[in-house]
């Protein structure tokens, strides 16, 4: 599947314009990708320059923090908390970060049906290709190694940021790094 910018920012738009989401991606300039998740943190630019989503660009907060909300951590902190999942599970996840609760319940607020809302998944994942790798701070273990399981009530995360709840996704290719996150305080 091939994407324009315009098909990957309506996509990107059309999922999480009504959650509290940080959706960017930044190049990926070291062999540590962690590093690059930490530059995007800070809000390296679009190498495409192609427009993400950031609720949180005009908060007063980030004069003192640019990485606010995330808290400015080293790398050695951020990589264990990051695990490896399938594209798969990164497509139901890019559901999932659409409300607070990183749950598949706030899809009943869309128009479209989950099979249409999976094909805008792919269309924001199509912009890193086939061989990106796929990472997240939520833990839904599935059947299967590297697999989330959307149907347990059982779950945990990782948190990144000074709210309560925190979540999200990291794409990585060997160009770009894209960051797909949620925040919720409860």
């Amino acid at each position: 599947m091939s994407v324009t910018q315009k098909s990957w920012e309506d996509a990107v738009r059309q999922l999480f314009e009504d959650a509290y989401p940080y959706d960017a991606t930044g190049p990926r300039r070291h062999e540590d990708w962690v590093l690059d998740v930490l530059d995007l943190m800070a809000r390296v630019p679009d190498p495409r320059g192609w427009a993400g989503l950031d609720d949180a660009a005009g908060n007063p907060e980030r004069e003192a923090s640019p990485t606010y909300p995330f808290v400015a951590h080293p790398p050695e902190y951020v990589a264990p908390r990051l695990q490896e999942i399938d594209r798969d599970s990164a497509e139901k996840l890019l559901l999932a970060l659409t409300d607070d609760g990183c749950t598949h319940s706030s899809l009943a607020r869309f128009a479209e049906s989950q099979e249409e809302l999976l094909t805008t998944a792919r269309t924001i994942l199509a912009r890193y290709g086939d061989d990106a790798g796929y990472r997240t701070n939520v833990n839904r273990p599935g059947h299967v190694y590297g697999s989330l399981d959307f149907t347990t009530p059982n779950w945990a995360y990782s948190p990144l940021s000074v709210y309560t709840e925190d979540y999200g996704l990291i794409v990585v290719t060997d160009t770009e790094v894209g960051m797909f996150w949620n925040f919720a305080d409860h």
